[in-house]
């Protein structure tokens, strides 16, 4: 196996390197990884679907779906979620059913790691995506350095952005669903379901966009634009090709905007110039070209993205840290670099929905 196609946090750089980590273990206990799912907009009261707020504990998304589907008996493809949430956890997230089913809510809570917090109706199904962000509250138990480290990283991180780097969960058992998903694209074989097709090529996808973001900061591109790059406004999501870097890097070392990087496949803006260059070079390194992504859609995704509302509570048990992300980012990549290792060496199960 061509060692690259394994995934390993470990061979990333670190945007705060020259800051010592506080190492520690987290998941000891499920209560110690705690997510909150931020909705993009709360239930309106009426409508003819009903929103159902549910914290559960040691479950997988999937799991709580397929018992509303079979004990509930509300259709696979009417029941909505925005947000796949860990097992190895305490999470509250958001589901919906249709009105019509309202009345066997009660038999949620048979579910044995679930509880139903509030329900309330709305116009629209819940859809993939539909929400803002996640709250996290972690706790890293054991810790080897002081809190104080813990503080200033996350002042760093707070002030220049998160690397975006796609987590251990998105790459399967030892990190191999890459090497899969490579076969699948340079040779069109595999076994498995045509979702199962998507998801491993999915992961290679995610491995190339992780070398984009290690390449830019190894290069000093991190926290600013060049020629071609597609730059990502964060306060509006809006997309724009920069053709004066110049006058864009200002703003990127601002966190105002971001450059975005490629998950290879149709339809997605592409770069040009410089920005195009430095995607090639990622593709050069596993003799790969952009023609044999065009099964998969294609889309960008930020070399960073804001940490907000943190904090760093020191108890008993450990250090608390708690902060907010936007949705499509992960938990991991904020605690590689308070911890400075891979805070989840041991794989987690790998969820799917």
């Amino acid at each position: 196996m061509t060692p690259e196609l394994t995934f390993d946090f470990d061979r990333y750089p670190y945007l705060t390197a020259d800051q010592p980590g506080i190492g520690g273990r987290i998941r000891v206990r499920t209560r110690d990884f705690q997510v909150e799912e931020v909705p993009a907009y709360p239930p309106s009261g009426q409508g003819e679907h009903l929103f159902i707020h549910l914290e559960k504990e040691g479950l997988t998304t999937r799991q709580v779906f397929e018992y509303i589907r079979d004990e509930m008996g509300v259709p696979e493809k009417l029941i909505g979620v925005a947000g796949l949430k860990d097992k190895h956890a305490l999470t509250r997230q958001w589901f919906s059913i249709p009105k019509s089913h309202a009345p066997h809510l009660p038999r949620l809570e048979r579910l044995p790691g679930v509880r139903v917090l509030e329900a309330a109706y709305h116009r629209n199904k819940l859809g993939v995506g539909h929400l803002k962000g996640n709250r996290f509250a972690i706790l890293v138990r054991d810790p080897e350095g002081p809190p104080e480290r813990a503080r200033a990283i996350l002042e760093a991180l707070a002030a220049k952005g998160v690397p975006n780097y796609y987590g251990p969960q998105r790459f399967g058992i030892g990190g191999k669903n890459p090497e899969r998903g490579y076969r699948l694209v340079t040779t069109g074989k595999g076994r498995g379901t045509p979702w199962l097709k998507k998801f491993l090529i999915g992961s290679l996808q995610s491995l190339l966009f992780n070398d984009w973001v290690a390449l830019r900061l190894e290069r000093g591109l991190y926290d600013r634009v060049v020629k071609g790059d597609i730059a990502k406004k964060h306060d509006s999501g809006g997309e724009f090709r920069v053709e004066d870097p110049e006058a864009e890097t200002p703003r990127a070392q601002r966190l105002e905007i971001s450059a975005t990087g490629p998950l290879y496949g149709r339809k997605y803006f592409e770069a040009t110039d410089e920005a195009r260059r430095l995607e090639d070079a990622v593709l050069a390194r596993y003799g790969l070209a952009r023609e044999q992504f065009r099964a998969r859609k294609g889309a960008r995704r930020p070399v960073r993205f804001p940490l907000t509302d943190w904090s760093v509570e020191v108890t008993g048990e450990g250090v608390w840290l708690r902060f907010f992300l936007p949705k499509g980012s992960y938990a991991t990549a904020v605690l590689r670099e308070v911890m400075k290792k891979n805070p989840e060496a041991e794989p987690l199960e790998e969820e799917g929905l």
